[in-house]
């Protein structure tokens, strides 16, 4: 963990303890992290690390510490059973002024600059709700909340921009409850609810049983999106995204390549399996077997670019001459001298103002077509027609259906 703690003087002069981790640009919007049941323990600490790696100032408070300060729990049988004694003795009215206080002292921190956010998991998705009510946060994000039910007559108080990220199997918010929940948020506006399809409570938890990674990769993304648009920072995705392929594929500098990218970043060409995992795996991997495998032919004509709060999805054609082995492409295949053109697509997740993880997807049969590597006839493949096609629309269609286009 990269964080620390810091001390926060309640409203009733108590002081309580509170897990803070900094952006690497040392100042950014504000965010709160409100815990599960079971204290700030090492997911709370990752989740921090990980938005203050977006760009955020994020304190996790000790909100057991009238209790018993310092709680950090598992997720075992025993700790389960432990967390619910917390729970059954936990004043949310003092909770609540709890995070006041943090709010605040989070506000008063040098580095913290603009508007401040709250997410809240399990209990803390309780929370959220609350702090959007009851407090001077910007928005709130909620993840699994439990009770929400028994506060729908605040549902009216919330002010503030609100996700709430509902699994469709959780026990402790059926769905009869969950209708009730939802027909209330659903009077406001500024309120946007997503209902995950078979998930259940606490999927965005790994290591948990339930956990969901599809599920916690899309509940991310639309959190991050809220906390975009109202608390920044904002970053040039496109910029970035054009200065690492200039690098790649311009000058072919690895050493160039490799800063616009996390500390930890992954790329998967998806139809080979090609890429790396992590920083040495990756730059070895680009200096070995991409960047300078490339032909010197190689061209990208660009299609179209979608720029969202946390990733790009780039469309657009390769093209070269099989002239040299390209080992991410056609790994194993001797250089045929074909020319080939194929319509790519990358989908490049950001982390703050460095890439995370690149997804690219081809048709890997309409390369080896044209390369000669795959007859087509009688398949439902084509060659280059595809690239073309995507170039001029007017160009025939349901050829491969035969008599039945």
């Amino acid at each position: 963990m990269a964080g620390s703690f810091i001390e926060i003087t309640a409203h009733d002069g108590g002081r309580f303890s509170a897990y803070i981790a900094r952006p690497a640009q040392g100042s950014g919007p504000g965010l709160v992290l409100l815990q599960e049941i079971f204290g700030i323990n090492s997911y709370l600490k990752s989740m921090a690390d990980r938005y203050a790696e977006e760009g955020y100032v994020v304190m996790v408070p000790d909100l057991f510490w009238r209790m018993k300060p310092g709680v950090v729990l598992g997720y075992g049988e025993a700790d389960v059973k432990e967390a619910m004694q917390y729970l059954a003795r936990f004043d949310i009215d003092l909770a609540c002024k709890d995070i006041a206080a943090t709010v605040t002292a989070l506000r008063g921190l040098p580095g913290q600059a603009g508007k401040v956010g709250t997410i809240g998991y399990c209990l803390g998705g309780r929370l959220a709700l609350l702090a959007a009510t009851r407090t001077d946060v910007d928005c709130a994000v909620s993840y699994y909340g439990v009770g929400l039910e028994q506060y729908l007559d605040e549902v009216a108080a919330i002010r503030c921009p609100m996700v709430f990220h509902f699994p469709e199997l959780d026990a402790m918010c059926p769905p009869d409850i969950r209708a009730r929940v939802s027909a209330a948020l659903s009077k406001q506006p500024h309120i946007e609810q997503y209902v995950y399809a078979g998930c259940d409570h606490a999927f965005a938890t790994p290591g948990r049983a339930h956990y969901d990674k599809p599920a916690t990769m899309m509940a991310y993304s639309r959190t991050l999106a809220l906390l975009r648009k109202v608390l920044g920072p904002v970053y040039d995705l496109n910029a970035l995204w054009e200065q690492h392929c200039y690098f790649e594929f311009a000058t072919r500098d690895v050493d160039a390549v490799m800063p616009t990218m996390v500390a930890d970043p992954y790329v998967n060409h998806v139809p080979t399996m090609t890429g790396g995992v992590g920083h040495d795996n990756l730059k070895r991997f680009y200096t070995n077997h991409f960047v300078n495998s490339n032909p010197d032919d190689t061209k990208l004509i660009p299609i179209s670019r979608t720029i969202g709060a946390d990733r790009i999805v780039d469309e657009f054609i390769f093209s070269c001459t099989h002239s040299r082995e390209i080992d991410w492409i056609l790994p194993g295949v001797a250089p045929t001298g074909k020319y080939f053109e194929v319509p790519m697509l990358a989908v490049v997740c950001f982390r703050g103002d460095k890439l995370y993880n690149e997804h690219i997807y081809w048709d890997q049969a309409s390369v080896l077509v044209q390369i000669g590597l795959l007859n087509p006839a009688g398949l439902p493949v084509a060659g280059i027609e595809s690239a073309k096609k995507l170039l001029d629309e007017t160009l025939p269609s349901n050829g491969l259906m035969g008599s039945n286009a």
